[in-house]
């Protein structure tokens, strides 16, 4: 007569570590895909790089800071804070085409956290976009752009404009989870771009906008990450008044914190139900 054993397998490991292994494993995933694939990054570099070569040498001359200033520094905040918003796309399009192909499901089914899939892909994509602000920075640099507060100042600066990309990536996260069409997510993509960054003071100062548009320049986060930065570059900042211009800070915690409440709740909700 045979005895039937039951095997009992080994539980799988669960807590903060277990989860921060997930994390790094999937974005490591994502950072090997991107290297076999560098055209993100060349989408997320070539929309600042334009506005600086078109903008900060072409039209140097034609342009005026407020209060004065040379305009290829006032210039560079406004095009790092575009790697951001550049960056809401191809992340946008990737995630629908994980969705639309069913990798999705398949990281669904195994025994991961729901969290760990989104935040890997998140980080993996900060990587890349923080490897593009280096690149569109160095340009900067060529074209006359110089930090005048020292490195701790200069390293400040990048360490906004890392948030503001991380939160832009998660727009870009939740875009593509509930916009399946990839030219629709392309359209939203240049529009963000266009609108987010021309219509705030990264490229122009907000005093120089028609009376019916400036508040949206004024409040827009856009204006404050660009105005936050050059402060701590050391950059000239455009004279005017209203509390968004001299409280850049206050409205960065409040803007970018509920932007990021809603874009990871609302994509780890739509991650659950998606297929």
């Amino acid at each position: 007569m045979t005895t039937l054993t039951s095997t009992r397998l080994p539980a799988l490991p669960t807590g903060p570590g277990a989860a921060a292994v997930e994390i790094f494993a999937l974005a490591g995933r994502r950072l090997r895909h991107l290297l076999r694939a560098p055209g993100r990054l060349i989408g997320v570099i070539m929309n600042p790089l334009v506005t600086m070569i078109a903008m900060g040498y072409l039209f140097k001359t034609s342009i005026v800071v407020p209060g004065g200033g040379n305009y290829p520094e006032y210039l560079m905040a406004g095009a790092a804070v575009q790697v951001g918003l550049a960056s809401v796309g191809p992340t946008a399009i990737a995630v629908s085409m994980d969705l639309k192909g069913g990798l999705v499901d398949r990281f669904r089914s195994l025994p991961i956290s729901r969290t760990a899939v989104l935040i890997g892909h998140t980080l993996a994509d900060l990587v890349s976009s923080l490897a593009g602000l280096v690149v569109v920075m160095l340009v900067g640099f060529a074209l006359d752009w110089r930090p005048n507060n020292g490195f701790l100042g200069l390293l400040a600066g990048f360490g906004v404009l890392a948030v503001f990309i991380y939160v832009m990536l998660w727009v870009g996260v939740l875009l593509g989870m509930c916009v399946s069409s990839l030219e629709s997510i392309d359209s939203f993509g240049g529009l963000i771009v266009v609108v987010f960054s021309f219509m705030s003071s990264a490229f122009l100062a907000s005093s120089q906008f028609p009376n019916w548009i400036r508040p949206f320049a004024e409040w827009n986060p856009v204006s404050s990450v660009s105005n936050a930065v050059r402060r701590l570059w050391g950059n000239p900042v455009a004279s005017g008044d209203g509390f968004a211009l001299h409280n850049p800070g206050v409205v960065i915690v409040i803007a970018l914190g509920v932007v990021l409440t809603v874009t990871t709740v609302l994509s780890f909700r739509r991650y659950r139900t998606a297929s």
